[in-house]
């Protein structure tokens, strides 16, 4: 392990730089914050530059599997004190482990059989929760499309718990772009409270799109041209649901129509 003092270090102003886009896309690296998304992402084959660890927590890295199991994996450890590690931190209190990870490129599929939209989707927790949802459901393809939050962003991560390195992550800019990814020859739906027709009552065994909108607005015009609105039934008073738990619902039935055959 190699200590750190300085907060000019080269790794430590790299490391306050990745809070913005545009140095993760130029750098190519990401920050990981936390023992369980580190974890997790190198458990799902990251690749990391180096990890920042709590003074606290090298003391006892004996008793620490995860820094074992980096050490193993060649990783760097930098030793920081609290308070530098704070620096770097997107967090109210760090959580004791940041990692540099290099941002992951997947192949995205040629021909995937379920694509996933994320339109306008400011909410980094949402987002990330997305992604983790569509992971878990066997999602090939998530794009982060227009006016949407960056797939990167350190919020992002957290909440999609090691997700990023599962599958398949593509940022879109304009409509054109998600149209190029999305392909034809699928059906497209998006998510509609206001819609009158059920998402369980569809074949999701086939091919298909769905279109998650922002919590604020819902989906887009452009969303609501080019796809087929769908609700999910509600009890009683309830209006909406939350749209990563409106959106977890629906790829799962999709999951379970497709499990079953």
């Amino acid at each position: 392990m190699q200590e750190i003092t300085s907060p000019n270090n080269p790794r430590i102003k790299l490391a306050r730089k990745l809070q913005r886009r545009r140095a993760r896309e130029q750098s190519g690296l990401c920050l990981l914050e936390g023992l369980r998304l580190v974890a997790d992402a190198l458990a799902a084959g990251a690749s990391f530059d180096a990890a920042f660890v709590a003074r606290r927590l090298a003391e006892q890295a004996e008793q620490n599997p995860l820094l074992a199991a980096l050490e193993k994996a060649g990783v760097p450890l930098l030793v920081v004190d609290e308070a530098l590690l704070a620096e770097i931190s997107d967090t109210v209190t760090a959580q004791g482990v940041i990692a540099l990870a290099h941002l992951p490129a997947p192949a995205i599929p040629d021909n995937p059989w379920f694509v996933l939209v994320l339109d306008g989707v400011g909410d980094p927790g949402n987002a990330g929760t997305l992604l983790r949802s569509a992971a878990a459901a066997g999602v090939e393809l998530v794009i982060f499309g227009p006016e949407t939050v960056d797939a990167f962003s350190p919020k992002v991560l957290r909440a999609g718990m090691g997700a990023h390195f599962r599958t398949a992550a593509q940022s879109c800019e304009t409509w054109a772009a998600v149209a190029a990814s999305v392909g034809e020859g699928r059906s497209l739906y998006v998510a509609d409270a206001q819609a009158a027709i059920a998402y369980d009552t569809l074949d999701w065994r086939q091919p298909a799109a769905l279109i998650i909108g922002g919590e604020a607005h819902g989906p887009s015009q452009m969303a609501r041209s080019v796809a087929t609105p769908i609700a999910i039934p509600m009890q009683g008073a309830s209006e909406s649901l939350n749209a990563a738990v409106a959106g977890s619902v629906i790829l799962f039935e999709a999951a379970r129509q497709r499990r079953i055959g």
